[in-house]
């Protein structure tokens, strides 16, 4: 059956879909009763490492953030990605309950600050990877990186009373973006796919690049109702199953203009496939997507447990899998979700904080990564929400 014609026959269930965030937050209610009461813990844990976030990494003259502490290299600021992660840990920093309405202005504070990146004039508009003039001298600039940004603005939007009209309006001018990095020659190996930059030598079109613009799609779809954001979708996320899943059930990372395929199987590329499936099926009703994102997830699990796989990886990518994974919760409640989830923070905590400073060094004597310790407040975080807001990340 063609995407267009999925789109026509799931008519009914996609209009519903639109209200689906409320329905969703109703299923994820009914299962907290059964789950561990330790959001208090990990609510006290989070605000301790995003104090230390702010302590030793952000800049109150500029409001931008420093890459490392200490300070490494001739730029004095972050790159977008690892500011993309800092502003979306203050956006879990908001929704924890009891306490999230003191991070609001900081919430703010993060989207007035991001604008020092953003290039209107790159046709079509995007956000750089550095920050642009008078303050820096700008850069290239990557899709996976204004995803991130559009995934947080749609957040924002999902935890605004009322919504956010602004950031909506901006996810879109990013989505346009991502459309534009679709490779539409024919003759390349593996067509299709966007590419991992928007450089002219560009090779790679990575799970990274395509997975979270479908999440990017789909969530404005639910706002809009525009098949264009659905088709483009289910475009993307059939790429990369079709063109990245490996045989053990988990995605690679990317395939290049000569048919070669990175092999790595990143925590975060397999987290927003399960997220982008997770999508679908509330976008057409087709549980052949959910069955999908559960199977990754299952397989996932397994693969990152065995021989303590997670600590191969990075905790910016954990956070980007658990994120994923509590969105499938809150359509299919697992308590081993938020087992992993618990565990790996106990683990992290144990063996790489530091107690004096609240930083997380992972990379022992190094310098501390901006990246690393916004993903620790993530995770942290995001194990003190209330399950019925699950829903509102992305």
């Amino acid at each position: 059956m063609s995407q267009r014609a999925v789109i026509i026959s799931r008519r009914a269930a996609v209009v519903a879909g639109l209200a689906a965030a409320a329905g969703l937050t109703t299923v994820a209610s009914a299962r907290a009763d059964s789950e561990p009461a330790q959001g208090g813990k990990y609510a006290r844990r989070a605000q301790r490492t995003y104090g230390a976030l702010q302590r030793y990494f952000y800049d109150p003259a500029t409001s931008l953030y420093r890459q490392t502490y200490p300070r490494q290299g001739v730029n004095p600021w972050s790159f977008l990605w690892p500011f993309s992660q800092a502003k979306i840990a203050t956006q879990v920093m908001a929704g924890i309950p009891a306490i999230g309405r003191r991070y609001t202005a900081e919430v703010d504070d993060r989207y007035n600050a991001v604008e020092a990146y953003w290039n209107p004039d790159s046709g079509p508009a995007a956000y750089d990877s550095y920050v642009r003039p008078p303050l820096g001298q700008g850069g290239g600039q990557w899709y996976d990186d204004n995803e991130w940004i559009g995934l947080g603005l749609m957040q924002r939007h999902y935890m605004t009373p009322g919504g956010h009209a602004a950031s909506v309006e901006r996810a879109k001018q990013i989505f346009d973006l991502v459309v534009f990095g679709w490779d539409t020659d024919p003759s390349h190996p593996f067509p299709g796919g966007v590419f991992w930059n928007r450089s002219p030598t560009a090779t790679n079109r990575n799970t990274v690049s395509n997975a979270p613009g479908a999440e990017l799609g789909l969530h404005l779809y639910f706002e809009t109702g525009d098949d264009y954001y659905l088709e483009w979708a289910l475009r993307m996320y059939e790429w990369v199953r079709g063109c990245l899943l490996a045989p053990n059930g988990l995605y690679w990372d990317n395939v290049n203009l000569s048919g070669v395929f990175r092999l790595d199987q990143f925590s975060y590329n397999q987290g927003t496939m399960i997220g982008a499936g997770v999508l679908l099926h509330r976008a057409t009703g087709d549980r052949t997507y959910l069955e999908q994102a559960r199977d990754t997830a299952t397989q996932a699990l397994a693969f990152y447990a065995e021989d303590e796989r997670y600590f191969a990886q990075p905790a910016r990518f954990h956070a980007i899998f658990f994120a994923n994974l509590l969105q499938l919760w809150a359509v299919r409640p697992d308590p081993a979700y938020r087992k992993a989830m618990a565990w790996y923070a106990e683990e992290s905590r144990a063996r790489f904080l530091d107690p004096e400073t609240g930083l997380y060094r992972f990379t022992g004597e190094n310098p501390v990564l901006l990246l690393e310790q916004a993903g620790m407040v993530r995770i942290e975080g995001m194990l003190a929400w209330a399950p019925r807001d699950y829903p509102k990340l992305t």
